[in-house]
């Protein structure tokens, strides 16, 4: 028996304006590529060859080959993959506990509104307080370990993230929650049916702000206390005047927080075209 094709499995047919619409975008898309990588690969050639013919100090500035052969000598020796797996955990775990505490603290806030006027003002302070400030207690309360690491990463995140989610509660249009009260909705209802569904762009654009606070509260912390970890390369490289050990580190932190940023931006994809979010 012969089944016919499915609906949704029939090839999409285009307008000649529109296929020459994607054919522009697509060509847009690949300059722009293009361009990024060109920029880069001339800002290196040009490193390098500064470097060369000693226009610049390359003991002070490094170079990219420096760089390069600092990079290999830190995998044969067996260093780079512990330092990168220290710091990508502490700053994985510090960026969902932020996330996810940050989150459910803004619910509260936004469901008791006697609770959110008493501590908001204290967490407005909390989030203003310079939070290198905090590193002598975080190191007497918590030692001088990942937890110590991941409280500092949690103290430059966690209220930024609070304030940012429960402005997004508070924004939504009154209108929409006088009509759900109209029809009877109780406040789990609009909770669940308005309000997180309204703030799903908000909340994404929180875990992006994240991405970035995470990294540095962790490297704050291991600048202070750390045994291990990127932060400890960066560190150590300046005390002992190695200064492409620095450089090398720092590379690889730019790499490893584009690259968490970019898992973020998928996931916005995802979930835009999901809720069928602009």
């Amino acid at each position: 028996m012969k089944f016919g094709k499915r609906k949704d499995a029939l090839p999409k047919v285009y307008s000649l304006e529109h296929a020459v619409y994607l054919k522009r975008q697509r060509r847009k898309n690949i300059i722009i590529t293009l361009s990024r990588v060109g920029l880069l690969l001339i800002f290196l050639l040009l490193w390098e060859l500064l470097a060369r013919f000693d226009v610049i100090d390359s003991f002070i500035s490094s170079s990219p080959t420096r760089m390069f052969n600092c990079f290999i000598d830190l995998v044969k020796g067996g260093e780079l993959g512990k330092h990168i797996g220290v710091t990508l955990w502490e700053t994985v775990v510090s960026f969902f506990l932020a996330t996810t505490v940050g989150t459910l603290t803004a619910i509260i806030l936004w469901w008791f509104e006697g609770v959110r006027k008493v501590l908001e003002p204290y967490i407005v302070i909390l989030n203003a307080l310079p939070k290198i400030a905090l590193g002598p207690i975080i190191i007497i309360w918590m030692g001088t370990d990942g937890p110590a690491i991941i409280t500092m990463a949690l103290a430059i995140s966690l209220f930024i993230t609070i304030l940012s989610t429960l402005s997004g509660f508070m924004s939504v249009e009154k209108s929409k929650l006088m009509l759900m009260q109209t029809l009877g909705a109780n406040k789990w209802q609009i909770l669940t049916k308005l309000v997180l569904p309204s703030n799903i762009p908000n909340i994404i654009d929180a875990l992006k702000i994240n991405v970035g606070l995470c990294w540095v509260g962790t490297i704050m912390g291991e600048y202070l206390v750390s045994h291990a970890g990127l932060g400890y390369l960066i560190i150590y490289g300046g005390q002992i005047f190695k200064l492409d050990l620095v450089m090398t580190s720092t590379v690889i932190l730019c790499i490893l927080a584009g690259i968490m940023y970019y898992l973020v931006a998928l996931l916005q994809k995802a979930v835009s075209k999901k809720f069928n979010i602009d």
